[in-house]
């Protein structure tokens, strides 16, 4: 029996024997000669069956003409028969005379999406929605992204951890959580592993990520939230401030755009028309008040009571930013003790700013990163000054009395990466299945 070949490995190939397998895309049954374009994970072939007749020119009822009669779209089958280049065949220059086609699933004859249904159509049948060239290929850019990103983390000592998603109190706040039975107690999932991160501190782990599932029960229907997503996260120690955070995450970024842009550039240009751009070092860094200045100046105000930098803000700055500098990416630092956590280190200027930041990607914000309060006195004190309960902070606090370093990190959505990255406008194109508020299944 011939081995499998992938179908991008065709054209490599020299003319001969060989066997794919995938899924049918089309088929042109004509009284001469049949044609079936067979796709599988890395990309597309024509085989080509010409019809037998008898000496009166009727066709004749053969294989593997038969089971091309028979065939629907989405069968997936397996095609033996003699590889031949071609340049006068549009699909690659290449195609297979079919010797025989053995089917090991026949689809049903109607699709129950097309190419413009939908997006909640489409969520609704994934599985047949992922079958697109464009679709299918995100996840193959979010693999490179993802590895790439590791690789960094692992050639700098870097240790991965994965952090537990069922928890026995709140991981920041009691807002946004989802609380399930346990037993005969209440565990909540995990809205981040900020706790389990700092935890790695003070055990002396130095420099730790933390690549795994966040849960928000967050009821937002916009293009940008979901319930549940893929975080990023890392934590350091022996930071002199959150700037070397910011310098740690930027180096990363830029690891991993190189990554995609070097595999998969031609791809993102032909299938979605969008030129990787290489962010240069070092992102531009703006306070937040100065941004708010620069976007009143460009026509939008900030509504005086709102401590953070709205959508529109977002948008304004980076399209400043991108006017500026060039640039797709900016840092949002010196945000107000009011919108911040707890145990963000305060600033020794200003106590009514924290040692933090927002990263900002094309108009969107990614990131929140800060340098962390480690002194068991002042956490505490800032605990109780957000009215939080330093009873159910117990176990967190814990992790402060026996001793921690300087430290500070930051937290990521990885699916907002991926929509921004690829120009996308909502981030349920690149979740592989996403859940929101009233999505659930598939």
């Amino acid at each position: 029996m011939t081995e499998r070949v992938l179908i991008k490995d065709l054209p490599a190939l020299p003319d001969g024997p060989v066997s794919v397998s995938g899924w049918v895309e089309t088929v042109r049954d004509q009284k001469k000669v049949q044609f079936v374009v067979l796709r599988d994970e890395s990309g597309a072939v024509q085989l080509v069956n010409p019809r037998t007749t008898d000496s009166d020119g009727a066709v004749v009822a053969d294989e593997p003409a038969t089971t091309i009669s028979a065939l629907t779209q989405g069968s997936f089958v397996t095609a033996t028969g003699q590889l031949k280049h071609d340049e006068r065949v549009k699909l690659g220059g290449i195609e297979v005379k079919l010797d025989s086609l053995t089917v090991a699933t026949l689809a049903n004859p109607e699709t129950p999406i097309a190419v413009d249904s939908g997006i909640d159509k489409r969520m609704d049948w994934r599985f047949l929605d992922l079958r697109v060239p464009r679709n299918a290929l995100i996840f193959r850019i979010q693999t490179t992204l993802e590895n790439a990103f590791r690789r960094y983390w692992i050639e700098r000592d870097y240790v991965e951890i994965h952090t537990p998603k069922l928890m026995g109190s709140p991981s920041e706040s009691n807002a946004e959580l989802f609380r399930l039975d346990y037993f005969d107690t209440t565990a909540y999932l995990a809205q981040s592993p900020q706790h389990f991160k700092q935890m790695a501190m003070s055990a002396g782990f130095g420099k730790i990520f933390d690549i795994g599932p966040v849960f928000r029960a967050d009821p937002s229907f916009t293009s940008r939230h979901a319930t549940e997503f893929t975080g990023v996260d890392a934590e350091i120690s022996w930071v002199e401030s959150h700037d070397d955070v910011m310098r740690m995450q930027e180096e990363l970024l830029v690891a991993g755009i190189s990554a995609v842009a070097e595999k998969h550039g031609a791809e993102i240009k032909q299938l979605f028309d969008v030129d990787m751009v290489v962010p240069t070092l070092p992102f531009p860094r703006i306070p937040l008040n100065e941004a708010k200045e620069i976007v009143a100046a460009r026509g939008h105000v900030v509504d005086r009571n709102d401590d953070d930098m709205d959508p529109e803000g977002e948008r304004q700055i980076a399209a400043y930013v991108a006017e500026t500098y060039g640039h797709e990416f900016v840092f949002l630092t010196d945000y107000p003790v009011s919108i911040r956590p707890f145990y963000h280190m305060h600033s020794d200027e200003n106590p009514a700013l924290t040692k933090s930041y927002d990263l900002i990607y094309r108009g969107t914000e990614i990131t929140t990163g800060a340098q962390r309060e480690h002194r068991i006195d002042i956490l505490e004190a800032q605990a109780v000054e957000k009215g939080l309960d330093l009873a159910e902070l117990a176990t967190y606090l814990d992790f402060f009395r026996y001793g921690v370093p300087p430290h500070g990190g930051f937290g990521m959505g990885l699916a907002r990466v991926l929509m921004l990255l690829l120009h996308q406008g909502n981030l349920r194109e690149v979740t592989y299945l996403f859940r929101g508020p009233t999505r659930l299944t598939p």
